[in-house]
């Protein structure tokens, strides 16, 4: 007789499948005990998936005609009566108690869900209100919350949500991430700054340049502030900056997204902690903020991202000199060449990272690859776009190939223009390095844009040289969306 598991292993196996959905999803029809762990793995962040995907519509709907069977008699009757009727998935009671198992909330994703079901958008407000309520009586644990007040018409319209209620939420107690707009009610921040003081992470949307004193309070009050985000495209973080810095020993760090040059992060030289650094602003007048950033020393440095506009050359050289030692992370999206050897000379214990080079700068990358002895991952263009011709393929392959360092693992690259490498060159690079000592299984990921598929533009002699060192353990062979690189790398304000 087979023995069973005990609970307690399974609920530990299956917490690993957590970002497999389609695993978990298998898992469901097993028998009932496995149903029910994968049920509350699922729903944990049951909005946890990619909106406008071929399938998010059906998944929406989904999920909602779930959420309008749990909620309570009294609120199915307030929308009958309001003549807002939306099927549900049995007439049958329901297995579990599917809200309870929630630990995130998106206010946001919510009306965005039901915006998709609905024409009506004062049927959305009653019915989005009805959901929260429900979500607030019987969530008694709060991870994280997203809540925006504005969502996305059919046309992609952006429109405001005026008539959400946010109720007293008591499982809100427990919260470590809060995404949030700077121009919610007052009360929303009131109520959350006396019930949450051990948020660790906080992202701000700035739609203008007033900040609430609750607000302020909120975040000042935060016992053990780790990651703050802040994004302003339409207004300004400037009110907020005194009660941050009351954090600049326990933030280890910060995310600036924008386009507004009243925004200033200069306060960074306040955080002495810091370890991770991402700023991505679509505005090179910006960075002039960085003239005095440029010379502050942060001990603890390991990752730096500017996937966008960078500051001016001289600027990011002088930055990377002084804290260039401790970093593992580099993330650059702008190309120079004295860019690229600054960091060959300034950044040797790099374990990551991503350069733009050009069609003449191979000696760069070979510079970067002796240079950095730690080097495990790189990221690199290749082909052209209407102004710059990028490194070729073939070279690309056999630089990595001659002076990739011992621990060299992984090479990403962006797949700009249709591969022209041939399967000869590339069965070379392969044979190349499956006589590296030590060996190691490389990882080779083609990054594509959304709706190519890189399939289709290569031969099948490429394909099965692939699938050939593929079989030999030589090569892992991946293709990935460049908007999922972008979304795991740069680390874009996403707010579902």
């Amino acid at each position: 007789m087979a023995r069973k598991l005990p609970t307690d292993c399974l609920n530990e196996i299956f917490e690993y499948l957590e970002d497999d959905k389609f695993t978990l999803h298998s898992c469901l029809l097993v028998n009932h005990l496995w149903c029910e762990i994968s049920v509350r793995i699922l729903w944990r962040n049951i909005l946890n998936f990619k909106f406008h995907s071929k399938r998010s519509f059906k998944v929406e709907f989904s999920i909602l005609s779930t959420l309008i069977a749990c909620l309570p008699d009294e609120s199915k009757k307030h929308l009958y009566d309001n003549k807002v009727f939306i099927s549900t998935p049995t007439s049958k009671p329901l297995l579990f108690n599917y809200v309870s198992f929630c630990k995130a909330l998106s206010i946001f994703g919510i009306n965005r869900m039901i915006d998709n079901s609905l024409s009506s958008k004062d049927k959305s407000c009653l019915v989005a209100n009805e959901i929260i309520k429900m979500f607030a009586n019987q969530i008694s644990s709060l991870k994280k919350l997203t809540y925006h007040n504005y969502c996305f018409d059919s046309y992609n319209n952006n429109y405001c949500i005026s008539n959400i209620t946010f109720p007293h939420f008591s499982g809100a107690r427990d919260l470590l991430e809060l995404c949030c707009n700077s121009n919610l009610s007052s009360d929303f921040f009131y109520q959350l700054s006396q019930i949450c003081r051990n948020l660790q992470s906080i992202s701000i949307d700035f739609n203008d340049n007033s900040v609430s004193n609750e607000l302020k309070e909120l975040i000042s009050l935060q016992n053990n502030l780790k990651h703050l985000t802040l994004s302003a495209f339409d207004g300004s973080w400037a009110d907020i900056i005194p009660a941050v810095s009351k954090h600049s020993r326990t933030i280890t760090k910060l995310n600036f997204y924008g386009s507004n040059s009243n925004s200033t992060f200069s306060f960074i030289s306040l955080f002495s902690n810091l370890q991770e650094l991402i700023i991505s602003f679509f505005d090179a007048v910006d960075f002039e903020n960085f003239k005095k950033l440029q010379y502050v020393n942060f001990p603890k440095l390991q990752i730096l991202k500017i996937p966008y506009e960078r500051p001016k050359l001289e600027y990011i050289i002088k930055f990377l000199e002084i804290n260039g030692k401790t970093l593992k992370k580099l993330y650059i999206g702008e190309s120079d060449k004295y860019l690229g050897l600054s960091i060959a000379k300034f950044c040797p214990n790099l374990k990551s990272l991503f350069i733009i080079l050009k069609n003449d700068e191979l000696d760069i990358l070979k510079t970067v690859l002796i240079n950095c002895q730690y080097l495990e991952s790189i990221k690199i263009w290749y082909g052209k776009d209407y102004f710059i011709d990028y490194l070729p393929e073939k070279e690309i392959f056999e630089t990595i190939a001659k002076y990739s360092p011992n621990n060299f693992c992984e090479l990403k690259i962006f797949n700009y223009a249709n591969s022209v490498i041939s399967s000869d060159d590339l069965e070379s690079f392969f044979i190349r390095w499956e006589k590296r000592i030590p060996k190691k299984l490389l990882s080779l990921i083609i990054i594509v844009n959304e709706g190519d598929n890189y399939y289709d533009n290569i031969s099948s002699k490429i394909l099965e040289v692939i699938e050939k060192y593929e079989d030999l353990g030589t090569v892992k062979f991946l293709t990935k969306s460049n908007d999922k690189e972008i979304k795991e790398e740069e680390e874009d304000y996403y707010y579902y």
